[in-house]
């Protein structure tokens, strides 16, 4: 049914069921497995005068988002889904994570979405947001949200 789902993953506890169900998912179904995680790289330069400080701390979350991509490729092969996998930086300020997934899943193109949500409300959702909610309201297929526990 699903011949190609794109997970998104952030190393949490809730991407990480994410991934397994999109594993599930892709075996099931013989599909081919897209793992994107998105680095939002621009919100650390919110001023020039900070740009030279945080050349470390962008080479950390690349870094991070690089590690999280392995880890994830590799339950992939152990689980005998073929996969390949994105890192996709944000290099704007009105750039968000739901945007940069929705646009990976366009380029490639998913016939699924699979996402974790960690289902905040109240003023942390008002305040933080949610990926999950950005990428369901504009993806270009299904999107599958798997919840924390």
């Amino acid at each position: 049914m699903y011949k190609r789902i794109l997970v998104a993953v952030d190393g949490s506890e809730t991407s990480q069921r994410a991934l397994g169900e999109a594993l599930a998912l892709a075996k099931l179904h013989l599909s081919q497995l897209r793992i994107v995680h998105v680095v939002d790289i621009a919100s650390l330069y919110l001023a020039d005068s900070y740009r030279a400080s945080t050349g470390r701390l962008e080479a950390a979350l690349t870094g991070a988002g690089t590690k999280i991509l392995a880890e994830a490729s590799a339950s992939a092969a152990q689980a005998g889904v073929p996969s390949d996998t994105r890192l996709v930086e944000i290099g704007t300020l009105s750039g968000r994570v739901a945007d940069a997934i929705v646009r990976e899943a366009r380029a490639w193109p998913a016939e699924l979405i699979v996402a974790g949500t960690h289902g905040r409300r109240g003023l942390s959702h008002l305040f933080l947001g949610s990926v999950a909610e950005g990428v369901m309201r504009t993806a270009p297929a299904p999107v599958l949200l798997i919840r924390a526990q």
